[in-house]
């Protein structure tokens, strides 16, 4: 591991592995297969990069779409590591210097899509140059069973016939038990090193509400965010064109992205985002795997995504860097039909299991429970503590009804007395006591049910009718999404099982949790000297036409504004500063870091400096 070590300091600038990276990157190196799960901000990409540099010949790196290639390798040439790309992108000029430099062994990364890989001149090329490793990054779209399932990536299963001797690493952020058996059987691999992080994102703090007013809810998280970056997720094309027009208007630097839109603005909009020059992107599920930026520090969800997988994926996109970030979801019941409306074209095998998924996820939004909880249980883990300290509900910001289980069931009750055959919203119109025309046309308001809440609002008694179908003591059926009571709804109305049911706080209280992260985090930093390299590297990234994070990461300017060093020396003991970097962008930094202090009488080199 000698030489693995010296390379990650060397060139990535770290002297610590993350959690299951030595052991990923030592199983490459004895020649093994390998599978790797580990979440999104886990160093995944440094699992096969950094053994790369270490073995003789060719790396062969399988990515899915050209933003992400592009990213990586644009991050391994600013490290001083010889990658390259094959794409469609690439100039016919271009694309003769990348093979120029594979045949002449200068190339010791190549990132190529699966269908270019699987080409029968390209395999004779690669045959000729001898390959060491393949690496395959989104390992999951080789699974049926995997939330974004691609048939391309099914040709990859061919590998270990033509390269019988050279050992394939499968890498993704997301995968249950199912998918990662489903990855080895369709690849061929021989004995697999599996190797399975925890699900956990401890810096993501996760919130969930009710949607309501959406434009003031979506903004009342970016203004706490000002100029930071962050993504809006929607479920349609229309509901991102609507969110995106309406953020401008207020003011933000904001752009839609869809499959709606031409292939050429799609590309502006992502490139604008990853470079800065927009704050947020709003989007479809069809923005995200390709983005390789560190620095996300929020993620909405204006609509409930489809399934835990896409959740976990899409929000975490924040917080790759490891510092603190906020996802929040805002929900409604109508969310879950949206979804279910779009199973119906399926096979009953594909229908069942999303139906299964948004079951999942619609439990995740209703249930009064820990959020990470819920998530790590999915995914067969385990919380090891009581208390998240990184969720509302373990941070105190959801109160919980008194007495819920008698407002259980009294609803549960009220689906019974109208025969299980209406939905949500007329039957919390029943129980608040509404005079609408139907319901006295049907004569409901007679029924012994009738206006037994009628204290509480009505979209409250609505949005705890949807949390009892999360917890499944109620279901949804039918093309009405009529109501129906489950066995264990029957448990709740005779006393068997209590119900949690969840409030809105009337006065939000401070999320103490929010602040301990970020105090940890901004331990002995200079915010005024971090908003100042800010500024110098997006300078830096401006002239090299290379997105800032690519330059320096959020954590490493936070470094070097913890540790203000004035030479290269102690610029080197910055993480993520390998040679490279302090070669290209040292005495650039180091300048910027020496007139700040003079300027404002802040020392350099502080000696009760802390690592963080």
């Amino acid at each position: 591991m000698q030489a693995i070590r010296k390379a990650l300091k060397d060139i990535w600038g770290f002297t610590e592995f993350r959690p299951l990276q030595q052991e990923a990157m030592a199983a490459i190196k004895e020649g093994r297969d390998a599978i790797v799960i580990l979440p999104t901000g886990g160093g995944k990409s440094l699992c096969y990069q950094v053994p790369a540099i270490t073995l003789d010949g060719l790396t062969v790196v399988v990515s899915p779409l050209i933003s992400l290639m592009k990213d990586q390798v644009d991050a391994l040439n600013e490290c001083g590591v010889q990658a390259a790309r094959i794409d469609s992108s690439l100039t016919p000029e271009e694309r003769n210097q990348v093979f120029h430099g594979i045949h002449n062994g200068h190339i010791k990364l190549l990132y190529v899509a699966p269908e270019r890989l699987m080409m029968e001149g390209f395999i004779d090329l690669l045959k000729q140059v001898g390959v060491s490793f393949i690496a395959i990054d989104e390992a999951h779209c080789i699974s049926m069973w995997g939330h974004d399932f691609r048939p391309e990536f099914r040709q990859l299963g061919q590998l270990k016939e033509i390269f019988p001797d050279v050992r394939i690493g499968a890498y993704t952020a997301t995968a249950t038990e199912q998918v990662r058996k489903d990855i080895a059987k369709q690849l061929h691999l021989k004995d697999p090193c599996v190797l399975v992080g925890s699900f956990d994102r401890p810096n993501l703090i996760y919130k969930v509400f009710p949607r309501k007013s959406i434009n003031d809810q979506v903004m009342s998280v970016i203004q706490r965010h000002p100029k930071e970056s962050g993504i809006v997720y929607c479920i349609r094309r229309a509901d991102v064109d609507r969110m995106s027009a309406a953020l401008v208007k207020r003011g933000i630097r904001a752009v839609p992205y869809h499959a709606g839109m031409s292939d050429d603005l799609r590309k502006q909009h992502q490139e604008d985002f990853v470079r800065e020059r927009v704050d947020i992107v709003v989007a479809t599920v069809a923005f995200g795997m390709g983005i390789d930026k560190s620095n996300v520090r929020f993620v909405i969800h204006a609509g409930m995504p489809k399934s835990p997988e896409h959740y976990q994926q899409e929000s975490g996109r924040a917080g790759r860097d490891g510092l603190e970030a906020e996802c929040v979801l805002f929900y409604s019941g109508g969310d879950y039909g949206i979804w279910k409306n779009f199973t119906r074209e399926m096979s009953d095998q594909a229908r069942q299991i999303a139906l299964d998924k948004i079951g999942h996820m619609y439990n995740y939004c209703t249930t009064g429970l820990c959020r990470h909880r819920i998530l790590l249980e999915y995914f067969g883990q385990r919380l090891d503590k009581d208390n998240c300290g990184a969720c509302d509900v373990c941070l105190g910001e959801v109160d919980f009804v008194k007495e819920a289980h008698v407002v259980a069931q009294k609803i549960l009750s009220c689906v019974l007395r109208l025969e299980q055959r209406y939905g949500s919203q007329y039957t919390a119109q029943v129980l608040t006591g509404s005079r609408d025309q139907r319901i006295l046309e049907c004569r409901h308001d007679e029924l012994s049910t009738y206006g037994l809440l009628q204290d509480c609002q009505q979209a409250q008694v609505q949005n705890w009718t949807e949390q009892l179908i999360g917890q499944g003591h109620l279901e949804k059926g039918g093309e009405y999404n009529t109501l129906s009571v489950t066995t264990s709804g029957w448990q709740v109305l005779r006393g068997e099982i209590e119900p949690r049911l969840v409030q809105p706080m009337l006065k939000s209280k401070p999320a103490k949790r929010v602040a301990q992260v970020g105090q940890d985090q901004w331990q002995g930093v200079d915010r005024g000297l971090f908003e100042s390299l800010r500024e110098k590297r997006a300078e830096i990234a401006q002239e090299k036409r290379v997105p800032a994070f690519v330059v320096f990461g959020d954590a490493a300017l936070r470094d070097m504004a913890r540790k203000r060093p004035s030479t290269r020396e102690g610029f080197l003991e910055v993480k993520g500063v390998g040679q490279a970097k302090a070669k290209q962008y040292g005495s650039i930094m180091i300048e910027a870091i020496t007139t700040y202090c003079r300027d404002f009488d802040v020392s350099l080199d502080p000696e009760d400096c802390i690592p963080i």
